[in-house]
């Protein structure tokens, strides 16, 4: 009865599963269970969930919660310290990124993108490891956490690889601490260690394990807060080129032997009159290591100029700002997975655990939707795809009442006496008024009589 509830298996969610091996990943990550529903048709559940257009505490309320797990069981399947959700993730995002290569040329410029979102929990109080941590969208605190994402792209797909949750390694800022009584050899003791972390070396953490996990990328993108001179001074020792916007501040770049801010830089170049790029300039950081900075025109102030930063000197202008411009595909990831998604508003617990688990299974839906949409070479927006799953979800409705209907047509066809016609007559009446309201309108209106 579940499965029939949770995916059919002609869908386009099975599909997916089988065409990802979601099943084959969460083992490789350790994510099973010893008895009752497998890991697998729980991850289906939580997966599905949000196309349903229901809360998990709705659907409990509704006319499936005979056919639907616990409470607990849910909760405690999200709430499991030992699962290495890391590695499901990196998994499952190889074998898609692996995929999206196979479908471009070797040629074309792959990138890493690091940039950070702020979950917001205005109304928590109790979530673990809960703290003050400043949004830049708004310039102000607020009560949540710092989700510190890494992404890949080839300029046609982003691909999340890999995410660190960080709270706030000021004691003060912390209005929550962690749970005292885990296993210090458990993933979730050290998911909870990375979250006291400074944001630089969460970068580079996330970048080292990437590499190891098996991608590659030809630069990496960042915007202008983590483009900071000894973050680039790291990366290019591991032969990672950074690609960032920089912002005008007291940094010096020495030119010419001379030590300039960034507006002295670009008013000692020489006046251009090009519509976009207004100059470029190869320069060494306070540190020794040379960059190249492009300046171009703001849009939106089209009387100041914004100035982009590369460690690869060789690069030309328009292909820096070109291959910069390949950054913005991580804001519509978190746009998409906030908006349509649910990322951190579909469970509202207080563990750790929970918050890591439930955002790995918000990227993944992500992941099934990029992975949709390419293979089927859409043009449509996620967002368009969003809702075409939704509507199919609502279709498997149909399939399930159908599959019933067959087998209440089977019974009635082996009745031989009036009796127990009309018995099975009463059946079908009572399984009829128990359908949705917009399956129970397509049949006429039907009596048994006693």
């Amino acid at each position: 009865m579940l499965q029939q509830h949770s995916l059919s298996e002609q869908s386009r969610f099975s599909n997916l599963f089988a065409s990802l091996h979601i099943g084959k990943s969460l083992r490789q990550a350790g994510i099973s269970k010893s008895f009752g529903l497998s890991s697998l048709a729980i991850f289906q559940i939580i997966f599905s969930l949000v196309f349903e257009g229901k809360n998990w505490y709705r659907l409990l309320e509704s006319d499936r919660a005979a056919d639907l797990p616990g409470k607990d069981v849910i909760y405690r399947f999200l709430n499991q310290a030992s699962f290495a959700w890391r590695r499901f993730l990196q998994v499952l995002s190889l074998r898609i990124v692996r995929h999206f290569e196979s479908l471009i040329s070797s040629h074309r410029v792959r990138v890493f993108i690091i940039d950070d979102s702020v979950l917001s929990r205005n109304r928590s109080k109790k979530a673990e490891l809960l703290a003050r941590v400043f949004d830049h969208s708004t310039g102000k605190f607020t009560k949540g956490y710092t989700m510190l994402t890494l992404g890949w792209s080839d300029d046609f797909s982003f691909v999340p690889l890999d995410f660190v949750m960080l709270s706030s390694a000021k004691l003060a800022n912390r209005l929550c601490e962690m749970a005292s009584n885990l296993s210090k050899r458990s993933n979730g003791y050290k998911r909870r260690m990375e979250a006291f972390s400074r944001k630089p070396d969460a970068v580079i953490a996330l970048l080292e394990r990437a590499l190891r996990a098996g991608f590659t990328a030809d630069y990496v993108l960042m915007d202008s807060w983590f483009t900071q001179a000894p973050l680039l001074r790291e990366l290019a020792a591991k032969g990672l080129p950074v690609i960032g916007m920089v912002k005008e501040m007291k940094q010096r770049y020495l030119i010419q032997g001379k030590r300039m801010i960034l507006r002295e830089v670009f008013q000692s170049l020489p006046a251009s009159n090009a519509k976009d790029i207004k100059g470029s300039v190869i320069v060494h950081t306070a540190c020794g290591l040379p960059v190249k900075l492009v300046f171009v025109r703001n849009r939106n102030k089209k009387r100041e100029w914004l100035a982009i930063l590369s460690t690869d000197v060789t690069l030309d202008a328009a292909e820096i700002v070109r291959i910069y411009g390949m950054r913005w595909s991580i804001e519509t990831f978190f746009k998409v997975t906030k908006s349509y998604l649910k990322l951190g508003t579909e469970f509202q617990g207080r563990s750790f655990d929970g918050l890591i688990s439930h955002t790995t299974i918000v990227f993944s839906r992500y992941l099934a939707m990029e992975y949709e949409r390419r293979q089927s070479s859409d043009d449509r927006t996620l967002g368009g795809l969003f809702f075409l799953f939704a509507d199919e979800v609502r279709d498997l409705d149909y399939q399930t009442a159908l599959q019933r209907l067959m087998s209440l047509f089977l019974e009635m066809s082996q009745a031989k006496t009036k009796k127990n016609k009309t018995a099975v007559f009463c059946q079908l009446h009572e399984w009829i008024s128990g359908l949705p309201s917009y399956i129970k309108d397509l049949f006429a209106d039907l009596s048994c009589e006693s």
